[in-house]
């Protein structure tokens, strides 16, 4: 319990934290350039995921 607690308040504690971050000029071009990177990032694998599985699918005998 002691650990749903303290992943609750680290939770937390990073959601104030971003949140006055973001009230800044350069909090927020900083989160938004974050935000671009982890975006293009998550689109890359989930293509090169995509990609791969048509790769095996194609591969797999019929059956």
């Amino acid at each position: 319990m002691k650990s749903v607690a303290l992943v609750c308040a680290g939770l937390l504690a990073g959601f104030v934290t971003a949140g006055r971050v973001r009230a800044t000029p350069g909090g927020r071009a900083l989160l938004d350039d974050i935000d671009d990177y982890v975006r293009r990032f998550l689109g890359a694998v989930v293509s090169g995921y995509r990609q791969r599985e048509s790769e095996l699918r194609a591969a797999a005998p019929e059956g």
